[in-house]
C-alpha cells in the first residue's frame, strides 16, 4: 500500500492504493507511520514527497472498519496517518496529483509545502458526508487559508483546483501534471543537500516562530540556533570552500 523509493537524498511516499483512491485505512496508515520511523532513522534521506498512485492523491479516511459505532481511539488511530507526516523532523512536500478528500487534505496541509498537479482537487466534503471535520482540519484551513477561505471550502462545500490553490495560498505552485513529481523531487533535493541537522533545527525554529511575541523575542530564538549552527563543523567546512572559489 505504500511505495518508498529514495534517490539522492529525497524519498518519495507513494501511497499505492488506486482501487480505493489510496483512502486511509488502518493497514496503509500502520506503513505510513513504518515508513517514516525507517526514513527519519536514514542518514542518506534529507526530506520527503508525499504523492499518491494515480489517480487520486488520497480520497479520505476509511471509516468502514469502525462500524456503526466510532470511537475516539478508532478515530485517533486513522488520524496517525498524517498527523505521523506532520510530526516528522524531516522537510516535507505534498505533491498533490489528484483529488485530496477530507483526510486527505489534512495530509496535504499538515506537509510543509504542498506543490499541486493541474489535476488536484482540494475538497474537504465533511459537511457533505453529514461529518463533523476532525484531525486539526478546521485550525489548519484557518492558518492557511483564513477564515473566509476556511468557511468557504467548509462549511460552503467550495472545492479547489489546483490553479486556485496557488492563487490562494493552499499550494505553493501549481505545475503541470506531468512534471509533478519532478518539480518536487528538485525542491526536496534543495532540502537534502543542506546539513541535515541544520535543517531539522531551522524546520523546529518555524514551527515555533507563530507564538513568538514580536521582533526582540524572534532575534532571541533564532540566536541561540544561529550560533549552533555555526558551530557545527559544516559551516566551517562550507565557508572554506566559499574563501578557494
Amino acid at each position: 500500500m505504500i511505495r518508498t523509493d529514495v534517490g539522492e537524498g529525497v524519498a518519495v511516499v507513494t501511497l499505492d492504493d488506486p482501487n480505493r483512491r489510496n483512502a486511509l485505512s488502518v493497514e496503509m496508515v500502520d506503513e505510513i507511520v513504518a515508513a517514516f520511523e525507517r526514513l527519519e532513522a536514514d542518514d542518506t534521506v534529507g526530506a520527503v514527497v508525499v504523492t499518491g498512485a494515480p489517480p487520486a492523491f488520497c480520497a479520505g479516511a476509511d471509516l468502514s472498519h469502525l462500524g456503526a459505532g466510532p470511537e475516539a481511539g478508532g478515530l485517533r488511530s486513522v488520524y496517525e496517518g498524517f498527523l505521523r507526516v506532520g510530526r516528522s523532523p524531516l522537510p516535507t512536500i505534498a505533491a498533490v496529483n489528484g483529488p485530496a478528500v477530507g483526510a486527505g487534505v489534512n495530509l496535504a496541509l499538515v506537509c510543509d509545502v504542498r506543490l499541486a498537479g493541474r489535476s488536484a482537487r482540494f475538497d474537504t466534503r465533511f459537511l457533505q458526508l453529514g461529518l463533523h471535520p476532525g484531525g486539526g482540519h478546521t485550525w489548519m484551513m484557518n492558518r492557511i487559508l483564513g477564515p473566509q477561505g476556511a468557511a468557504a471550502t467548509v462549511v460552503f462545500g467550495e472545492t479547489v483546483d489546483g490553479e486556485q490553490a496557488e492563487r490562494v495560498g493552499l499550494a505553493w505552485r501549481c505545475i503541470d501534471d506531468d512534471r509533478l513529481i519532478g518539480e518536487a523531487r528538485a525542491m526536496a533535493a534543495r532540502a537534502a543537500a543542506a546539513p541535515r541537522a541544520l535543517v531539522r533545527r531551522v524546520k523546529q525554529t518555524l514551527r515555533e516562530a507563530p507564538s513568538v511575541r514580536g521582533a526582540e523575542e524572534a532575534v532571541g530564538l533564532e540566536l541561540e540556533a544561529q550560533l549552533w549552527s555555526m558551530r557545527q563543523p559544516e559551516f566551517a567546512e562550507r565557508m572554506a570552500a566559499r574563501r578557494k572559489r
